[in-house]
């Protein structure tokens, strides 16, 4: 995929294959990738129709990182590693960046004791999820038929190879900054691995970059969860709840109680940091989180 955008990108540019690569990018990262994979099918924060569930987990699909089980499997283990109080680099992001850039997108990581990783049964026994993660590679080429029948080679190149190159670079590049520099709002007690928020890219990344709120609440769907914080997965999500596609949404006045996560106050709000231990809390959020699960 590297190669032929590369390559190929630079051979068959054009207006319209840059429009298709665009449009393809943020429809498979906004409804596959954000809602789909992560929001929906990892961590259950809203309810839709099974036959919108298979949609957008098959957009997610097509981002190119993953089938299903092979998604919840990684994202799994990553996060139990992050919990812990000792954490492999790997896991925690903390190698120097191109060091850290091959291991995520050329190598995988094998353990002697690895944890056991069970799906839940209905995933696990779903047969079109089944088909998914067997054939996950394969989905790309239904696509890469339709795109160029209407466009030709261009539209394939761009909009498979280029989005794909992109997509795969920018989620391992938003992981690695989201865990090691940004703001922080919340701090995890007895973790080894922090999220950070990364500013300004939130249009990009679908909200996925709100990391340090991800920490703190990874059952809530709504993920830019402070003033000018842009959560584009979460507008979409509203709007399906309008028109009842959507129910069930989770926010994080909706979770348990988590009694390791501590405000961080606002002079102490920079990367590495490490805040003080408060039993109040200086933020309308945190108010409302405790005081909605503590009554």
């Amino acid at each position: 995929m590297y190669l032929i955008a590369i390559i190929g990108g630079v051979l068959t540019f054009s207006a319209d294959a840059l429009l298709v690569f665009l449009v393809t990018s943020a429809i498979i990262l906004c409804l596959g990738h954000s809602l789909g994979m992560h929001r929906r099918l990892i961590h259950n924060s809203y309810e839709c129709p099974k036959w919108l569930e298979y949609s957008f987990v098959y957009l997610g699909v097509l981002v190119g990182l993953a089938g299903p089980i092979g998604m919840m499997r990684t994202h799994d283990l990553r996060d139990w590693a992050q919990r812990q109080k000792h954490c492999h680099d790997y896991f925690a992001h903390q190698q120097p960046m191109m060091t850290d850039w091959f291991w995520q997108v050329h190598c995988d990581i094998k353990l002697k004791f690895s944890p056991e990783f069970t799906s839940e049964e209905h995933i696990r026994d779903d047969k079109m999820y089944a088909f998914m993660e067997k054939y996950w590679m394969w989905q790309q080429l239904p696509l890469a038929i339709l795109l160029g029948y209407f466009g030709g080679i261009s539209w394939i190149v761009w909009g498979v190879c280029m989005r794909v190159a992109v997509s795969v670079t920018g989620h391992w590049l938003v992981g690695y900054f989201a865990h090691n520099q940004g703001e922080k709002h919340w701090h995890v007690e007895g973790a080894a691995v922090q999220g950070y928020n990364i500013k300004h890219i939130g249009l990009l990344t679908m909200g996925e970059c709100w990391h340090n709120n991800h920490h703190a609440f990874p059952g809530s769907a709504k993920l830019g969860l402070h003033a000018n914080e842009v959560d584009p997965g979460w507008w979409v999500l509203r709007v399906l709840e309008k028109v009842g596609l959507v129910w069930n949404i989770k926010l994080p006045k909706y979770l348990a109680e988590r009694p390791e996560l501590r405000v961080v106050p606002k002079q102490t709000d920079i990367a590495g940091s490490v805040p003080k231990h408060i039993g109040s809390t200086d933020s309308v959020l945190a108010s409302n989180y405790r005081s909605s699960n503590n009554g």
